[in-house]
């Protein structure tokens, strides 16, 4: 299937237990979706429970897929009823609208952060990209702020300020990836809180980006 990207196109994130990506991919493409990239993470959500018992990090699977709007939507809602979303530690998933694609030059703001979907509250995707071994400090950072937790992608950095050099090589440094869904009044604290915390602003120590979620399955207030 081709993507009109002329018409609006959705970047759909599913994040479920690992071992169940493959079962979200499969689905998708039987529901029209040209198929998506999986990535391993783990999740950060606290629980007293799991942290004596070992289990606070759990491995998740993240499948990203694209697709128009329409079909989005259709698929998330079948994904979200197959998978059982609307069950504790199920999964996760949301959608937010992508910008700057082909065939158009700028995006319409308003009309996407006024859609609420399917939930009563409004969300936000926080994304914070960090030097290896800092993710927790962004999540503790969050936590203070009002967030519950995140999930964690390891990744590779290669930009001006990330590179080092030895033996007249040069290193890239591996990176983390930390996603945080927030609620959209507690956005502004959360950013406010990991940026001053791990002091963003200063050259090479991370970059954070928010995007506008147009539907959510899974989260639980």
């Amino acid at each position: 299937m081709s993507i009109d990207f002329e018409k609006s196109v959705e970047l759909i994130n599913v994040i479920v237990n690992h071992g169940e990506g493959s079962k979200v991919v499969k689905m998708a493409k039987q529901l029209g979706l040209p198929g998506g990239t999986m990535l391993y993470a783990k999740g950060t959500a606290r629980n007293t429970v799991w942290d004596f018992m070992g289990l606070a990090d759990v491995r998740k699977e993240i499948v990203l897929m694209v697709a128009e709007k329409e079909i989005a939507y259709k698929a998330l809602d079948e994904i979200a009823r197959s998978m059982n979303f609307g069950k504790p530690n199920r999964g996760i998933a949301y959608s937010t609208t992508i910008c700057a694609v082909l065939g158009t030059k700028s995006c319409a703001f308003d009309q996407i952060t006024q859609e609420r979907g399917d939930t009563e509250m409004v969300y936000q995707a926080i994304t914070i990209i960090v030097d290896k071994g800092k993710a927790e400090l962004v999540i503790d950072a969050a936590e203070k702020a009002g967030s519950k937790g995140g999930t964690v992608i390891n990744g590779r950095g290669s930009g001006t300020h990330e590179t080092a050099r030895l033996f007249a090589m040069d290193i890239e440094p591996e990176k983390e990836i930390v996603l945080i869904l927030a609620e959209q009044e507690k956005t502004d604290s959360i950013v406010a809180s990991i940026r001053e915390s791990l002091q963003i602003d200063l050259p090479g120590n991370g970059i954070i980006y928010v995007q506008p979620v147009n539907r959510t399955y899974g989260l639980v207030k």
